[in-house]
């Protein structure tokens, strides 16, 4: 029998999404893998475009029983819901616009998680969020029908998208230090260089490439005795 049980609660990140050739795919190589070389049982809930509150759908339908032996949660969110509707951007740059989950509605979400997973005797893991490319990112949305020089008006440069997603990473932290929570800091293997980046991240500037995805999955089993106690 499995020694534990692992239940993956993210987005496309963990659900191994990649975007290559203008197309998505998945690949389920880290959780096999993983499940494999750790003797473990991986349940991945993760879905594309999931926000706090999406996954927590899930989390409280799953945390309506208690725990039957040793569940690990991983919690890998705030990647969706630090982003806009472009679209509506794109159409009215000078228009005042929230994200999808303002900080303080993530916050209070991600401390709810952590405490149902708690009080149904399972055991949350943070895992902050791997960074991401302004100036691809901003490319994908443009060729998606978004105007690159009313994105830009709207938001003063590139870079702000990759400033904002940060943001949200850093809150992640935050929260696990605050909850005493175990922390897998994914962000810190990515190199801080921009170049270095490009062969990680994929050609929409979000989704980590097979590369960044390998990363991903070594960083897991390199921090398996902090997902593992």
């Amino acid at each position: 029998m499995p020694s534990a049980r692992i239940l993956v609660f993210g987005d496309s990140i963990l659900k191994g999404v990649r975007y290559e050739n203008g197309r998505y795919q998945v690949d389920h190589h880290w959780q096999q893998a993983f499940s494999e070389a750790f003797g473990v049982a991986v349940d991945n809930y993760s879905r594309f475009g999931n926000t706090i509150e999406k996954a927590m759908q899930g989390l409280r339908h799953i945390c309506k029983s208690p725990a039957e032996g040793r569940e690990i949660a991983l919690l890998e969110l705030g990647g969706n819901d630090c982003d806009y509707n472009w679209s509506e951007i794109s159409a009215n740059p000078d228009g005042r616009y929230h994200c999808r989950t303002v900080p303080e509605r993530f916050a209070a979400s991600y401390r709810e998680a952590i405490s149902l997973l708690r009080e149904t005797g399972r055991e949350p893991v943070s895992l902050t969020l791997p960074p991401i490319l302004s100036d691809r990112y901003l490319d994908y949305l443009c060729s998606r029908g978004a105007s690159k020089e009313k994105l830009l008006k709207w938001l003063g440069c590139a870079d702000e998208l990759s400033v904002w997603q940060k943001t949200y990473s850093c809150l992640v932290r935050q929260i696990a230090r605050e909850e005493n929570v175990r922390l897998i800091d994914l962000r810190s293997h990515f190199p801080t260089d921009k170049d270095a980046l490009y062969s990680l991240i994929g050609p929409d500037g979000i989704h980590p490439s097979e590369a960044g995805q390998n990363l991903i999955y070594h960083v897991l089993c390199e921090d398996a005795h902090t997902v593992l106690g």
